[in-house]
């Protein structure tokens, strides 16, 4: 892809600079444009634009030079994928539990960011030469529905719902135990474990940021409790840091549960069952579903037994 160069002619008084670029390049988020003034891609009537913040005057142009995507060192693996949906702007996938998500250390290879450049290369550079397309997370262990932009304006899109907790996201947990009532809203603080930095934990609320939670009982066991868990807000391992403040940890999950698993899994029993997102260029919102995958589901089944 060749470099782009857009001119636009500011006829106001005392816009900031960013502000509006926003608004001549909608498919750029703020903190992207932002980027580009400080690598000098854009001029003010020829001259390098200082800062975002700059006030602009009528009469002003402005030039935006935007650079290709720059070529990254990830590579492309062909990795099979289980799409739920894919158009021209996004892919919701159904994740596999023990893949990771990006490339990180210890894991450079065999990570979803690896199969989707395989499946798409025009993904490369979206939102972030490290995590192309990438808007939210899954833990490596958790499997279920995540979502990839395919082009710049889809992730501003997509980040900008998550950021105003405008998707809704459902997932099914199996616990030890039971909580204290059968539906519930958690509000606890979560940041990192002063006792284990590699943890996360509830904390006070100068020393965290705020999470929130809500869940319902789905079905309940002797030992056990199937829950639904819709979390509001998006912090690291949140559902699980959750679960274990209610006294219920996540069945399989050593890391903030019991270190002796009470049921006959591999992993967290953590799967994200359902996402309702509004579509890049749509008003109502669409609901993408992916069942329990065969070894969560083996579980339920010899409980019901």
């Amino acid at each position: 892809m060749s470099e782009r160069l857009e001119v636009f002619s500011y006829s106001g008084e005392g816009e900031r600079l960013d502000k509006f670029l926003v608004t001549c390049l909608p498919e750029f988020s703020r903190a992207r444009l932002q980027g580009l003034i400080a690598d000098g891609c854009v001029l003010l009537n020829g001259t390098p634009a200082q800062k975002g913040g700059t006030r602009l005057e009528g009469g002003k142009q402005v030039t935006v030079r935007i650079p290709p995507n720059q070529a990254t060192a990830l590579q492309a693996e062909s990795i099979p994928l289980q799409i739920v949906f894919e158009n021209g702007d996004l892919l919701i996938i159904n994740k596999p539990a023990g893949m990771v998500v990006h490339p990180a250390a210890g894991h450079a290879s065999g990570t979803l960011v690896n199969a989707v450049l395989a499946h798409d290369p025009d993904l490369e550079g979206i939102g972030g030469e490290e995590r192309p397309g990438i808007v939210h997370r899954l833990d490596k262990d958790t499997s279920g529905l995540i979502v990839v932009a395919k082009t710049e304006a889809a992730m501003r899109w997509l980040t900008e719902q998550f950021k105003d907790r405008r998707v809704e996201k459902t997932y099914l947990v199996l616990v030890d135990g039971a909580p204290p009532t059968p539906t519930g809203r958690v509000e606890a603080p979560i940041g990192r474990d002063p006792h284990n930095r590699k943890n996360m934990a509830v904390v006070q609320i100068k020393k965290g940021r705020e999470a929130v939670s809500e869940y319902t009982t789905l079905e309940a066991f002797p030992r056990h409790t199937l829950l639904e868990f819709h979390p509001h807000t998006g912090r690291t391992h949140q559902i699980r840091v959750h679960c274990a403040f209610l006294g219920c940890p996540i069945v399989g999950d050593t890391a903030y549960g019991h270190r002796k698993i009470s049921l006959p899994v591999t992993r967290q029993f953590l799967h994200a069952f359902r996402l309702k997102i509004t579509l890049p260029g749509e008003t109502a919102p669409t609901t993408f579903e992916a069942p329990l995958p065969p070894d969560l589901q083996a579980v339920l089944v010899a409980l019901r037994q």
